[in-house]
């Protein structure tokens, strides 16, 4: 078998030969990232490998898309593929397409071919290297002859990527020790779902419940001491040997929003218990206890109240909020004495400051960043500030045949120039973003001017005075638009959270553990809001993002990462652990 100390040691011509069935039909790769060597670690040389890809001319590229075969096309058909296209394809049953099948995927062949020029390129073993099924095949072929050309030959290029990876690991030897567990807990955890058709699970449902149970077995399996908090956090406690020992903290949310993705959150919960497993049957104890926390709500998906979890951890639950009502009318301190929980006893599960080392969360990115970097990981330098409301509007519903355009108090009309409003004035200053997600016009017909519109504000900057300028004018704005439009309204702020900047001597550890895997480290702002932010009243906090797959989406079912990047990050936090250093006073 080869080996990277092989690679590092032999010359041009024979690099190239050893790695010619990574890229198809495309020695130039190998042979330019051959002046590269030594290679500290498969990792960097992957990097390499696929900087020289990056760095090559638009024709180069187009020439390597073109050098790959179509899918269970001509070529398969005819036994005229490589050894690893072969291999790949059928891993996928692409050999064993129905004819109904075969027909699809020609006609999509055929179709996308027109359009791009060049064929549809797919890493068909998958995110876990285990072979996609053939509708995920054809569905992702469907959905991608949307894009643009510029996106797909780029989407092309990181499906390349992913392909060589998995066929260099097999050259190699490569085992993984950490990324298949993660990848098969977050299916396994995804099968309690609030709905039959994608992962929901909100605050204290059912499937919420049944969730925390199976993250407390995990945790129980790997040698962890286990407790269910008042709250609804699942923390498990690895315990050093240590006299005096502190705590690190680390941990994520296993709440999802509605028909979210499997990683959201339950990355940061299934990474460290993989390595606590690995810890425990090593017989290896840290110098400092180890939590792992699942917080039990980050999302604010049933009570309209994000950061249960973590708040009551920091001590800042805002008790009031058991007062709060979901859709059906069911208080919150109903849903967690169903649940079995004592509301009264959330005070006592604040942790205490002198007592926690620091606080460190895993993530994917869910955002493109990281991805079209080519880059599996990230330090994260600070978590956006974030403000969000409910708006209701009340104007005049009346007959849409018989109300002249000069009379209408249309609500949903004002409510379309309170959307545009906000897109042109979130697009003023870097980090800035404002969405209005939910819109409804309650009672609606088809042949009544809307006399009432409701509608969501989420407005986030890493900069707090760069928000609130944002949302001042907005608000200004809003007030302008229907005081001409005689529409009356009220907005109701839901949430309203500071930026949370993460610590630096917490990032640079994260940073040096990144670079010790082969990488270069690359900092990067959260848009995003995490249980970090809520943490970082109790201690200081940092945060490693892993890369996320389909062009960065999540918050959907499409959201995907691989094993090797969840791998690569356990790597990474372990690293991390093995080499913690306090903050000193």
């Amino acid at each position: 078998m080869t080996t990277l100390s092989d690679l590092n040691t032999c010359d041009q011509a024979a690099f190239a030969d050893r790695l010619r069935g990574l890229y198809e039909h495309s020695p130039w790769i190998p042979e330019r990232a051959w002046s590269q060597r030594p290679f500290a670690t498969v990792t960097a040389l992957k990097q390499a490998l696929q900087g020289v890809v990056s760095s090559a001319t638009l024709d180069e590229q187009l020439g390597l898309i073109r050098a790959h075969p179509e899918l269970a096309g001509k070529a398969a058909i005819a036994g005229e593929l490589t050894a690893e296209s072969t291999s790949e394809q059928a891993k996928s049953g692409l050999n064993l397409c129905s004819p109904e099948e075969f027909t699809t995927l020609h006609k999509l062949n055929a179709d996308y071919n027109e359009k791009f020029g060049f064929p549809f390129i797919l890493a068909v073993k998958g995110p876990t290297g285990q072979g996609l099924t053939r509708e995920t095949v054809i569905a992702s072929f469907a959905r991608r002859l949307k894009n643009q050309r510029s996106d797909e030959i780029a989407e092309c290029l990181r499906q390349i990527h992913r392909i060589a990876e998995i066929r260099l690991n097999e050259l190699l030897g490569v085992s993984l020790a950490f990324g298949p567990q993660i990848m098969q807990w977050s299916e396994d955890l995804a099968q309690w779902s609030d709905d039959a058709d994608g992962l929901t699970c909100a605050y204290m449902t059912e499937a919420h419940r049944h969730t925390s149970v199976r993250l407390a077995d995990m945790m129980r399996a790997s040698g962890m001491s286990v407790t269910i908090d008042a709250v609804g956090n699942v923390v498990g406690r690895y315990l050093s040997d240590a006299p005096g020992a502190k705590t690190l903290i680390t941990g994520s949310h296993y709440d999802t929003v509605r028909n979210g993705g499997k990683y959201d959150g339950r990355l940061g919960i299934l990474l460290p218990i993989a390595i606590v497993q690995q810890l425990h049957e090593r017989g290896e104890k840290l110098p400092f206890h180890f939590e792992v926390i699942g917080f039990a709500e980050e999302e604010g998906v049933r009570f309209r109240s994000t950061f249960l979890g973590s708040n009551a951890v920091t001590g800042q639950f805002n008790m009031s909020l058991l007062d709060a009502v979901d859709a059906d009318g069911v208080t919150m301190r109903k849903a967690l004495l169903d649940a079995g929980h004592d509301p009264a006893t959330i005070p006592f599960v604040a942790r205490k400051r002198e007592d926690v080392l620091g606080f460190v969360e895993v993530h994917i990115e869910q955002g493109p960043v990281l991805l079209e970097r080519g880059l599996p990981l990230g330090v994260v330098t600070a978590i956006a500030g974030s403000s969000r409301f409910l708006i209701e509007l009340t104007g005049l519903a009346s007959h849409a045949g018989t109300t002249p355009m000069t009379m209408r108090k249309d609500a949903a009309a004002a409510a379309a120039e309170i959307v545009l409003l906000v897109e042109k004035r979130c697009s003023q200053a870097d980090s800035l973003v404002g969405t209005v997600g939910q819109l409804a016009v309650p009672g609606g017909s088809v042949n009544v001017i809307p006399g009432a519109c409701k509608l969501s504000l989420d407005i986030r900057a890493a900069d707090d005075a760069v928000r609130k300028a944002a949302v001042e004018d907005i608000m200004d704005g809003i007030a302008a638009i229907c005081k001409r439009r005689q529409i009356e309204w009220h907005a109701e702020r839901i949430v309203e959270a500071s930026a949370a900047p993460c610590a630096p001597w917490l990032m640079d550890q994260f940073g040096a553990a990144v670079e010790r895997t082969g990488l270069q480290r690359f900092d990067l702002l959260s848009g995003a809001g995490h249980d970090a932010m809520a943490m970082a009243s109790l201690t200081g906090v940092a945060m490693l993002f892993t890369r996320c797959g389909n062009g960065g989406i999540s918050h959907n079912p499409l959201e995907t990462m691989t094993a090797d990047d969840a791998d690569l990050a356990a790597v990474t936090l372990l690293d991390l652990l093995r080499n913690f250093t306090p903050k000193t006073a």
